[in-house]
């Protein structure tokens, strides 16, 4: 190592130790006779396998460094081949690493990270401008310095490479992981300006949520998922520049700094505000033709702006369904609040509550897998989410089911399924009553791809029999039932034959798990309003049929459901039949005692 206070080459006085690498120590040096203090960086020869190897590429960062001139780029002055170190002449800047900023204060301004990155941008133009271009491949917060003015600088070119115009692929993986794009690890192509756009991509998120890239899980997630403040323009740009496919990412640097200078303008409210005022201005010109291309234009550009986004989010939350439940209902979540008027994301979330998060709720019987409950339970506490994200969001004028109520084939698609989770599902054995307004939407709706002509009558059929509940072993004044038993009975007939016809073995099943439960708890109120013995045994028989010929293909997605529900209904058919034979058994009884009672009686006149 250098002395301290010893000189160099005639010239530069070694003041002190500034920084320390691998291989490397960097020292700060005084040019007495000019009066300027310079950085010197030896690299020690003993020690270093291969070193003419390192040296080669010293030399070459050198040489490459000598050609540039750019304010955000350091100056090589001098180097120095010493008989035991190598030795590397150059600016000295007064300043700290942005990594030593972000782990001492943690994440940075988006104003201050946005002129940063906007300094980036130039300077890594300036050197994809070259000729050939040079591609730089390590950006990340510890080659940049900030200095005292605001300014930053790029430092540390050991893996820079020069363009090889007819080379297919890069001879080497360099680069940092976490940062470095998917085209640096080799076979994915050569690297070029796009590469340190995914780079530079990925340390603006670092600086902007103080999550390092570069530790596990090497992931960059929406910027806005760490702090919901940060602008969802800002998160656009950045999920742009860090695709995976080279293709999807700003293609050049003037691209993305023309994204940073507009960012704001990229924010889903700043969209919404100006379609709204166009809209506006359309309608007061009265021009039709205008109207639609301007109307369908804007459609787009909201469209294209919301996209990334919200697919990430959404993908995000599909890849954590099984191993981080409460990031996957945030990302469902976050997407919902991005775009509340497309359906995905409120259908993701309640079919990750109603068959992926159901650990809880689960009830195991044995040891056995084969003995664990499966059956798709829609808890309390999953309903209350559910009402949440269909509630008002912060800044907005209208709840979220709003805005997806003006998307009408989401909005029908999503009642049915929340009727029906809440008519079979909800704490496990369904709610009638809650079900009524969402069957009631999904009952009125046009068939279409979403909701297709059964569902809309299966809908319409649960629909009249929720209504039903209301007034369930309620009587008017005079004693009458407040319901019409006969209805209800033909309207459960009615949903057993469609849902038979639908050849879907979850519904059916469902159907009869009804049909059989309303059987059990109301066969007295049925035989009253003139249903007949004959008729309540032959809905069970043909659960039995049902039952019997139903066939499960267990590689389906809802086998084990299916097998539990028939399971389920096999056992509930014998205490049904049981309760209709003692419903019409008890005219023989009243009979029999009235005959006893009048033998009696004659016996005693006698």
């Amino acid at each position: 190592m250098i002395e301290i206070g010893s000189l160099v080459d005639g010239k530069y006085k070694i003041l002190n130790k500034i920084g320390q690498g691998g291989m490397s120590v960097v020292y700060l040096a005084m040019n007495e006779k000019a009066n300027k203090q310079w950085a010197v960086k030896e690299v020690r020869k003993n020690g270093i396998q291969n070193f003419e190897v390192v040296k080669q590429g010293l030399m070459a960062e050198t040489e490459m460094l000598k050609k540039l001139n750019h304010p955000n780029l350091p100056s090589i002055i001098d180097v120095i081949d010493g008989d035991g170190a190598f030795l590397i002449v150059m600016d000295y800047i007064e300043g700290c690493h942005l990594e030593s900023i972000v782990k001492e204060y943690g994440a940075q301004t988006q104003e201050d990270v946005i002129q940063w990155a906007k300094q980036l941008c130039d300077v890594l133009s300036y050197l994809h401008s070259r000729k050939p271009p040079i591609i730089y491949r390590d950006m990340k917060p510890s080659n940049i310095m900030l200095k005292p003015d605001g300014k930053v600088v790029l430092i540390d070119f050991g893996t820079a490479r020069e363009f090889k115009e007819n080379s297919a692929a890069d001879t080497t993986c360099l680069g940092t992981q976490g940062y470095a794009a998917p085209e640096q690890y080799g076979g994915h192509g050569q690297t070029d300006a796009r590469t340190d756009i995914y780079c530079l991509g990925a340390t603006l998120y670092h600086l902007l949520t103080g999550h390092n890239p570069s530790e596990p899980p090497y992931e960059v997630y929406p910027i806005r998922y760490w702090n919901p403040e940060l602008s969802s323009g800002l998160e656009e740009i950045i999920l742009k520049c860090t695709q995976k496919n080279p293709d999807d990412r700003y293609q050049n640097c003037s691209e993305l700094i023309y994204a940073l200078e507009h960012y704001n303008e990229l924010d889903i409210e700043y969209k919404r505000r100006q379609i709204l005022k166009w809209r506006a201005f359309l309608c007061g010109a009265a021009l039709t033709v205008l109207a639609g291309a301007g109307a369908a234009g804007f459609k787009i550009a909201e469209n294209t702006v919301r996209a990334s986004t919200y697919d990430a989010y959404v993908e995000k939350g599909d890849n954590l369904e099984t191993t981080d439940p409460e990031k996957c209902i945030q990302y469902y979540k976050n997407a919902i609040a991005l775009n509340p008027s497309d359906g995905l994301a409120y259908e993701k979330l309640l079919n990750f509550f109603l068959w992926k998060n159901n650990d809880s709720s689960r009830e195991i019987k044995g040891s056995a897998d084969d003995d664990q409950q499966v059956t798709c339970v829609f808890s309390d506490a999953e309903e209350q989410e559910i009402r949440k994200v269909l509630g008002t969001e912060e800044n907005r004028n209208q709840s979220n089911e709003g805005y997806l109520k003006a998307n009408a084939e989401d909005y029908e698609k999503f009642a049915y399924d929340l009727g029906i989770a809440y008519y079979f599902s909800y704490k496990g054995t369904g709610n009638k009553g809650a079900a009524r307004k969402w069957l009631e939407i999904a009952s009125k709706a046009e068939p279409a791809d979403e909701l297709n002509e059964a569902n809309i009558n299966r809908a319409a059929n649960l629909y009249k029999i929720s209504e039903y509940y209301d007034s369930l072993g309620m009587r008017n004044q005079a004693g009458d039932s407040m319901v019409s038993y006969a209805d209800y009975w033909r309207d459960l007939q009615k949903t057993v034959e469609d849902d038979s016809a639908s050849g879907n073995n979850v519904n059916l099943l469902l159907a009869y798990k009804e049909m059989i439960s309303q059987i059990a708890n109301n066969a007295a109120n049925f035989k009253s309003a003139g249903v007949t013995r004959q008729q309540m045994e032959n809905e069970l028989n043909s659960a039995v049929k049902a039952v019997n010929n139903m066939e499960i293909i267990p590689e389906s997605a809802t086998a084990g459901y299916e097998q539990e529900l028939k399971d389920n209904l096999i056992a509930s058919l014998n205490s049904a039949g049981t309760i209709v034979n003692s419903t019409f058994n008890t005219e023989n009884l009243v009979t029999d005692t009235q005959g006893g009672e009048q033998d009696a009686a004659d016996t005693a006149a006698d």
